[in-house]
């Protein structure tokens, strides 16, 4: 059946495979000790234009949050996020599992605003009672968001010196960060995200990878980083596995290329629904495409193509996903505008 359900439904890149297969038979030292985790880690660095930065390799998204969560706070402190952010909606009590509060704050077409941002600090460090309280610790973004939204320059320069007046830190998602940096008339740069970002992670597993996200702190790392990943059982023994992979996504510009594959894709998929009469729930300029569909429509298509189901605004429709990958096809666009039909 034809799918548009996630971008990370493929293995791998074939020439990530290539060199997975190429170095199979290699003795390597463990635990992202070996060569390639520490070339990758100065690719990346290279690319954030942060040579101060320290890179460290985890396996899954869910699991990086968690430990970069968890590693930012005092155990009395929780996490600000907007009530449609990843870590509060769709990571089953993570954050949460190790003690630590997410605190929502609305969401303005999924991103976080500075002033409520401000205005939740300002109330909180001015309650007389706050030491009996979880104090707002640190700040997650994602970028793009879950509903494939994405920050200004403006807006994450506003929310980063909101976070520096207050002295927390701030730290991006970026699972699907290629696809923010690919999509058209975005303003922000990868070294302007670490510039102003304390933590961020750039994502491999939704970008073309088997599996793996790269853990970046711009700033100085907490102490005995490699046992803390430990106690959170992610530190991956092979973790060449995950160096060798972002050698090759950051060796001539490819992390980025898929990038802007998947986003052109999407934005030719976008056109092919607005065509046929379809209704955006929100207009995304990346991978990610949210479709208004009655429900019946929602049915029919189901039998057809394998797409997400995001949220019931009423009780006559359904709010659903299409994602493109870097392994879709313009082929794989005209078979789905063969299953679209006029809508009224």
């Amino acid at each position: 059946m034809l799918s548009f359900e996630n971008d990370y439904s493929e293995g791998c890149h074939p020439r990530i495979l290539e060199a997975l297969t190429r170095t199979n038979l290699e003795q390597l030292p463990g635990y992202g000790t070996d060569h390639y985790c520490a070339e990758a880690a100065e690719k990346i660095k290279a690319a954030c234009q942060a040579p101060q930065a320290q890179v460290f390799f985890i396996t899954g998204g869910t699991q990086t949050n968690q430990l970069a969560i968890d590693l930012l706070l005092h155990p009395t402190e929780g996490v600000v996020a907007a009530e449609t952010g990843h870590v509060n909606t769709h990571e089953a009590g993570a954050i949460e599992y190790t003690g630590h509060k997410v605190m929502p704050l609305p969401a303005h077409n999924g991103k976080l605003q500075a002033q409520d941002l401000a205005d939740l600090l300002h109330t909180f460090w001015d309650d007389a009672s706050c030491e009996h309280m979880v104090a707002p610790g640190m700040v997650y973004l994602s970028h793009p968001t879950e509903y494939g939204t994405l920050y200004t320059k403006q807006e994450l320069a506003d929310i980063s010196a909101v976070c520096r007046r207050y002295r927390i830190p701030l730290y991006l998602d970026g699972a699907r960060l290629a696809y923010g940096l690919g999509a058209p008339g975005t303003d922000l740069t990868l070294p302007e995200i670490a510039q102003l970002c304390d933590v961020l992670y750039i994502g491999g597993t939704k970008v073309g990878a088997l599996c793996g996200e790269a853990l970046v702190f711009c700033q100085q790392p907490p102490a005995r980083m490699a046992a803390r990943i430990k106690q959170h059982g992610a530190l991956n023994a092979k973790g060449r596995l995950l160096g060798i992979q972002f050698d090759v996504l950051f060796t001539d510009g490819l992390y980025f290329h898929l990038g802007r594959h998947a986003v052109e894709l999407a934005m030719e998929m976008k056109w092919r629904f607005l065509a046929k009469g379809y209704r955006l729930w929100m207009d995304s300029p990346t991978n990610q495409q949210f479709i208004l569909l009655e429900d019946a429509e929602a049915e029919r298509l189901a039998k057809l193509v394998r797409y997400s189901r995001w949220e019931k605004p009423d009780a006559a429709h359904t709010v659903v996903r299409f994602a493109t990958s870097w392994a879709t096809t313009p082929e794989m666009l005209d078979e789905l505008d063969r299953l679209l039909v006029a809508q009224n």
